[in-house]
């Protein structure tokens, strides 16, 4: 007779463990809107764990126009894009995320998790090869497991390991996949290199930009804005979660390339088509991006004063160039012990352990929003260095 599949589940004790000592840091009730202040569980906190980067979440005109299009659409679309689930605004923001980004196209998904499953799961073929990353974005994994594609990493913006792939399947049809910014590194694709590399090899770039839209580049269109080579993009993932303040992805290339993902990506195929409101604060969202750039510049400055503040204090923040600042801490379970001591502190952040990062190289990611004030950072640094010095993380 088989096992019992539920056995694992039984066994699990991982979660309970951290229960009992104090430190389990996941699942915790936010009470309010997603400001730089949020309540958690009824105390007040200063959030350096959000992605709402431009901190559009809670902007007036987003709240607008999302109540506007549900009073106009409803709640639900009740279906498919393919089927009967597509309105007129969903198509608006297409075209308007589209011209925003260069791209003749874009498809509007459901989640930016399914963008990345759809179109990678349908591009590349049983022949055909993904080069990734090793530390891209989770989402892409799946994507390239649900084809029937060969999928292969190279070391972290590694330009020779990469070249060594390419010359590896060089008689292959080859896609390269690449966050913008890397979620917990922040760290920025050396694109120049991987575009050089791609057309040396006849390979097709996809930069998933879900940390990076809205925030690098001139204009906020991120990755390859901010190398000035937009036109070597080749197809342009992004979430509507991060900087757009809502839900939803998009994915954006030539007219072909969507109209062959719109008929072939199954997570838009058989998936509810996103919720009018949704749609709508995406809407607000892009036109905001555009007409208030700063927030990007207030933004990238907060980013930068508080790299070097916390390198003065002694932490390591490895290579970030973004707003996700990571500050490596060491064990896992010393990266619970001051997330811990951060949120009693009045600071919600983020731990990130194994297997999310390599086994000893834990870190609290701290991420930043164009409204954090210079009294919230100045909270920030406070908290961080009392904590950091009472574990023995800085001298």
């Amino acid at each position: 007779m088989g096992s019992d599949i539920f056995e694992k589940c039984f066994s699990f004790h991982a979660a309970n463990k951290l229960k009992k000592m104090g430190y389990y840091p996941y699942y915790h009730r936010v009470e309010s809107e997603q400001g730089p202040e949020i309540t958690v569980e009824g105390e007040k906190r200063i959030v350096v764990c959000s992605n709402n980067y431009l901190g559009l979440a809670n902007h007036p005109k987003v709240i607008e126009a999302s109540a506007t299009a549900a009073k106009r659409y409803g709640t639900s679309c009740t279906g498919s894009r393919l089927l009967n689930g597509t309105n007129d605004l969903h198509e608006k923001v297409e075209r308007k995320f589209a011209s925003f980004v260069g791209k003749e196209n874009a498809i509007l998904f459901t989640t930016g998790h399914h963008s990345n499953l759809g179109a990678l799961s349908c591009l590349v073929s049983k022949s055909e090869v993904f080069i990734t990353d090793k530390l891209d974005h989770a989402s892409i994994i799946d994507g390239c497991r649900l084809s029937f594609g060969q999928m292969v990493r190279f070391r972290h913006n590694d330009m020779n390991d990469l070249e060594r792939q390419l010359i590896k399947y060089k008689d292959k049809g080859m896609l390269i996949i690449v966050d913008g910014i890397f979620s917990m590194e922040g760290d920025i694709a050396n694109f120049p290199e991987i575009s050089k590399l791609a057309k040396k090899y006849r390979a097709r770039v996809f930069i998933d930009e879900a940390h990076s839209l809205g925030v690098i580049g001139a204009n906020g269109r991120g990755t390859g804005e901010h190398f000035n080579m937009e036109a070597d993009v080749d197809i342009l993932m992004a979430t509507a979660s991060k900087s757009m303040a809502s839900i939803g992805g998009f994915i954006a290339s030539r007219s072909e390339v969507i109209d062959y993902i719109k008929h072939n990506a199954r997570s838009i195929i058989f998936t509810a088509s996103l919720p009018p409101a949704c749609v709508g604060a995406i809407d607000a969202s892009l036109d905001l991006i555009q007409q208030e750039p700063e927030r990007r510049v207030k933004l990238m400055n907060t980013a930068k004063k508080m790299k070097e503040a916390f390198k003065s204090l002694g932490f390591n923040t490895n290579n970030s160039e973004s707003p996700i600042i990571p500050l490596t801490v060491g064990a896992d379970i010393m990266a619970f012990k001051m997330w811990r001591m951060l949120f009693d502190e009045g600071v919600f952040a983020s731990p990130v352990v194994t297997p999310a990062v390599p086994e000893g190289q834990a870190i609290i990611r701290t991420s930043y929003m164009a409204t954090h004030t210079d009294d919230h950072l100045n909270f920030i640094l406070e908290k961080f260095k009392k904590v950091g010095k009472a574990c023995g993380i800085i001298a």
